[in-house]
């Protein structure tokens, strides 16, 4: 599997496959395991997923950096990947993981599906 490069090939991709919708489903579980009090809709646009979610990682990354990481954790978000991102910029530096994170969620519904 070819991970999407950005986040327009992720949506495009999922929205090829029908599989949207269990992205959402896929990121809200992973939220809740994460005590993230954030929960999307499953018709919630993509472009507003993205700008909560990033919104979201921001205000973690700035106040609660110990939830960032659980976060991290429970979605399985490469350790090498983040640390490979070299910013001081939160807004910037949550816009790159905001898409880390879609795209990890979007590998695991991805398998699922194609493994079922």
């Amino acid at each position: 599997m070819a991970l999407p490069a950005n986040f327009e090939d992720l949506i495009s991709e999922a929205n090829a496959l029908e599989l949207y919708e269990k992205l959402i489903i896929q990121l809200n579980k992973d939220l809740l395991l994460a005590n993230i009090d954030l929960e999307f809709n499953r018709e919630t646009l993509p472009t507003s997923l993205k700008l909560v979610l990033q919104e979201t990682i921001q205000h973690l990354i700035q106040h609660r950096f110990t939830d960032y990481l659980n976060l991290l954790y429970q979605i399985d978000v490469s350790e090498h990947k983040i640390r490979s991102l070299v910013t001081e910029d939160t807004l910037r530096l949550s816009e790159e993981v905001t898409f880390l994170i879609l795209q990890r969620e979007w590998q695991k519904v991805w398998y699922k599906n194609i493994h079922k």
